[in-house]
Order: structure tokens, then C-alpha cells, then sequence
């Protein structure tokens, strides 16, 4: 029997490649959006703002992948956008557990991103794995607030997943873009020490690792998403380079220039973690790009 998938957050960067990738293998695919135009699936609305979910979306599903949540780096973090950050995805898992919780539904798993922001930063070289504990600052409290509502779903006797991204990397878009550009200008160079680490995921081995644990009924729980070799900002910044075929001219740019420019979301990019994904690969996962010069070779080299 063909599944039925309902998608939420579907037409940003990963939701609109998952959807594609889950259209060829002959899934069914239904988008929660917050307008009609999103993209080539059937779509249905919610507004989480206003507590409201058109209840059609839920019934036909047989596993919802809820990728909702307004952008961590999309404006400044002011009070105010630190509270949507937050509450675009607490309230809208609330939204779907309330939802769920009507019975008057066959979904068995639903899969929730989460984010490696989960174990704060830390410049060692230990890696974190699924059982550390949560960091604390921001990010983290984002994250643990995000997958504590996860979990409320579980208690329904849904099968619950809950997926770690790291930085993704796609040409077109997200953070690989904002790093290539000062680069293609000679313009390009490491942020801060430069030996903060970079855990990293190809956009298309993401894409895989949420079908995996979508079809393998068995995973369940938390899984991180980054590949098996993180790098340091100056090792992706070179690698960066070496792909465009340019040279890096600038020194690194200190992190007090970055923190005057950014604010407190200077954190993104001066802070990091070296994140493990043995626990996915020991779950059968096999990823495509394992090293950042493939990813790269694969992305950016036409």
C-alpha cells in the first residue's frame, strides 16, 4: 500500500527536496502550509497562531513529517523573535498532538526535526552523541522545548523520531550560499578562531536519513544528522575556496566585529560542536557524502 506522508514546513529547502524525493519512490504527499501555493503536492491549512488545523489534512496521513519553525538565522534575535522561534514550533506540535489526540486518525510515526544546537558548544574534540545532555544557551533551550513537545505525541502510541540536523548544505540555499558568497568576491575568509566546528549534512543525505527512519519502523527516539567527518570553519572555508577555484586573501574576520554586526546570533557561526551520526550508520544508514570535499565536488563543481 502506497503511505500517505503530510509534510509540514514543505516548501522550505528541505522540505521541498524530501517531497520530491518521496514523490519518486511513489509516496503520496500532502503539505500543511499556511497558504495554498505549496508547491506539487495536495495542500491543506493551518494557522498555529490561531490554533487552527483543517482536521482533513490528519486523516488520510499514515506519518507526518513536521519540519515547521520560523529560521533561526533569518532576522536579528530580538525578544520578540526569540519568542517565535520558540513558539512557531512548540505551538505548532501542540497543534498536531491536539489534533492527534482526537483519534479520528491512522498515523502511526511522526518524524520532527530538532536541531544539534541541542548540546550548546564546545570547542574539544569529543564528539557529542544522542545521550549528552542539553547545553545552555538559547539554541539548546530552543531545541529541548521543541523535542519535549515531540514527546508528548509519543505518549499517544505514536511511533515518534526526532532528527538532529546539523548545518545543511545545498546549492541553493541555506548556509552553504551565505558562506560561498564573499568568497566568489575575493572576499571570503574564517570567522573568529576559525577552529569552531562545523557539523555538516549533504541536503540529499538528510533528505535519505528522513526515509529511512519514515520506512524502518524499528528506529525511534533521536538520531543525529550530520555527516561522519565534521570540519573547523577555516577547513570548510578553504574547502569552500578550493571548490570555487579562489583564493582567500582576507585574514579572519575577528569575532568582535561579528558580534557588534550580529548581536547575540553571532553565536551561529563563532560557536560549534563536533557531533557524532555513528548511532544512524549503526542503524543501517549509509551516507553518499561522508566527506566535505565530496559534498562540495558534488554541489558547487558543474
Amino acid at each position: 500500500m502506497v503511505k500517505n506522508i503530510l509534510i509540514t514546513g514543505a516548501s522550505g529547502l528541505i522540505g521541498t527536496r524530501l517531497t520530491t524525493l518521496l514523490h519518486e519512490k511513489g509516496y503520496r504527499i500532502a503539505h500543511l502550509s499556511r497558504t495554498t501555493r505549496s508547491g506539487n503536492a495536495q495542500t491543506f491549512l493551518w494557522n498555529v497562531d490561531k490554533n487552527q488545523l483543517d482536521p482533513a489534512a490528519i486523516q488520510p496521513a499514515h506519518a507526518i513529517i513536521h519540519l515547521a519553525g520560523a529560521g533561526v538565522a533569518d532576522k536579528p534575535w530580538t525578544k520578540e523573535r526569540k519568542n517565535e522561534i520558540i513558539s512557531s514550533r512548540t505551538l505548532s506540535t501542540r497543534l498536531l498532538y491536539d489534533e492527534l489526540k482526537k483519534g479520528n486518525h491512522q498515523v502511526r510515526t511522526f518524524i520532527s526535526a530538532s536541531g544539534i544546537g541541542y548540546y550548546g558548544s564546545d570547542d574539544s574534540e569529543n564528539f557529542f552523541t544522542e545521550n549528552d545532555k542539553t547545553g545552555d544557551d538559547f539554541l539548546a533551550d530552543v531545541v529541548r522545548r521543541w523535542e519535549e513537545a515531540a514527546d508528548q505525541i509519543a505518549e499517544l502510541g505514536i511511533r515518534v523520531v526526532k532528527i538532529r540536523i546539523g548545518v545543511v548544505l545545498s546549492e541553493k540555499g541555506g548556509a552553504l550560499q551565505e558562506i560561498m558568497r564573499p568568497v566568489k568576491f575575493y572576499a571570503g575568509a574564517p570567522l573568529g578562531s576559525g577552529k569552531q566546528y562545523v557539523s555538516w549534512i549533504h541536503l540529499d543525505d538528510l533528505c535519505n536519513l528522513f526515509i529511512k527512519t519514515l520506512e524502518d519502523e524499528t528506529l525511534q527516539g533521536v538520531y543525529n544528522a550530520v555527516a561522519p567527518h565534521p570540519v573547523t570553519n577555516k577547513e570548510l572555508t578553504y574547502a569552500i575556496a578550493k571548490a570555487l577555484n579562489k583564493p582567500l586573501i582576507i585574514p579572519a574576520v575577528p569575532s568582535f566585529v561579528l558580534k557588534l554586526l550580529l548581536g547575540e546570533m553571532a553565536d551561529l557561526v563563532l560557536k560549534g560542536a563536533k557531533v557524532s551520526g555513528q548511532k544512524i550508520q549503526s542503524a543501517g544508514f549509509r551516507f553518499k557524502f561522508e566527506h566535505i570535499q565530496d559534498a562540495l565536488k558534488d554541489l558547487l563543481v558543474k
